[in-house]
């Protein structure tokens, strides 16, 4: 392998000072170097094919022009791994490398990666988590924290899917296309537990004031806190033989595939007979047949933003991201 050239070796080509090659190649302002000993650097770097040493310019520049990413286990579920994708296209975009580490849920892995992440003097270090939830987090005074799709117990600046406003727009989307006889299934307090959730106090809440604002509420409920495809069959059964209902909310998209599956064994047609939202946008809402309308998990977006937080510095205690509805064919318009 042919030995990589340094700013010494370009300085002899061209004639010129280290010093002086290193003001042009850094692009210094106020340096007062005539064109013609710019184009001579330039030159005699493209010979030799020279490219800056990142780690020693991170020491001359105090920053390393890396990013620290710590999850439980979005590097292994396709569901959640935009969150990933949104960090490195914001990493790209500034010209920063992503270290990624996963904890699989466990303290003392946590605790290691934060070794690392420090150890290789991370410009700022990104949580992320499948699921929201509240977690622990170490403060740490030498670098920039942000929680992305998660709360910290410490109080960590932190990035969240906007649950409330995504449960108030998928309502008022039911509402807004004449549905008045409306359904919920995956109520749970358990779920109210920070350890568990973060945010889906907050959908309830956004889904029960659609509702109030016109003038409704759910003419049936059906408890549940494992949100799975068997709870919305049998919530889906329990609502239609309870009462007539023209659309049900599902708590997320496998309760409401329990939904579809109910639904096709009573002989009914979605949308034509039952409408149907969710939330999430996993990739079975868009194999489902009539395909899914469901409330996005902006993973991608969460991302992105919280290595921008982490970077820029200073960062809100929360910053809320919008759940992009993914209209598709589950929702009949009875107006």
């Amino acid at each position: 392998m042919a030995k990589r050239a340094t700013l010494a070796d370009v300085a002899r080509l061209s004639g010129l000072s280290t010093t002086t090659v290193s003001m042009v190649l850094n692009d210094r302002p106020n340096t007062r170097l005539s064109q013609d000993a710019a184009d001579r650097v330039r030159s005699a770097a493209a010979k030799l094919n020279y490219r800056p040493n990142p780690a020693a310019r991170g020491l001359r520049l105090g920053k390393t022009r890396t990013v620290g990413f710590i999850s439980d286990e979005v590097t292994i579920t396709r569901y959640a791994s935009a969150m990933i994708r949104g960090l490195l296209e914001e990493a790209e975009a500034r010209d920063h490398t992503v270290l990624i580490s996963e904890s699989g849920r466990r303290a003392d892995r946590i605790a290691s990666a934060l070794d690392l992440m420090l150890d290789r003097q991370a410009d700022g270090i990104v949580f992320g988590l499948m699921g929201a939830k509240q977690i622990h987090v170490p403060i740490l005074a030498e670098v920039p924290v942000v929680i992305a799709n998660a709360m910290s117990t410490e109080g960590h600046p932190c990035v969240l899917p906007d649950e409330y406003r995504a449960g108030h727009e998928a309502a008022s989307y039911l509402v807004d296309r004449g549905h008045r006889r409306i359904a919920f299934i995956g109520r749970s307090e358990a779920l109210l537990d920070p350890a568990l959730s973060v945010t889906i106090g907050q959908r309830y809440a956004g889904i029960d004031a659609g509702l109030a604002e016109a003038g409704l509420e759910f003419v049936h409920q059906v408890e549940g806190r494992n949100w799975e495809p068997d709870l919305g069959y049998r919530g889906a059964h329990e609502i239609l033989d309870a009462t007539a209902v023209t659309a049900i909310i599902a708590a997320n998209d496998r309760v409401a595939f329990g939904v579809y599956q109910a639904a096709q064994e009573r002989g009914l047609r979605i949308p034509e007979d039952l409408s149907v939202i969710s939330f999430d946008d996993e990739y079975l809402a868009s194999y489902l047949r009539p395909q899914l309308t469901t409330m996005q998990i902006p993973y991608l977006e969460m991302g992105r933003t919280a290595l921008q937080l982490a970077l820029d510095g200073d960062a809100p205690n929360q910053t809320m991201v919008p759940m992009p509805i993914q209209e598709r064919a589950s929702v009949r318009d009875l107006r």
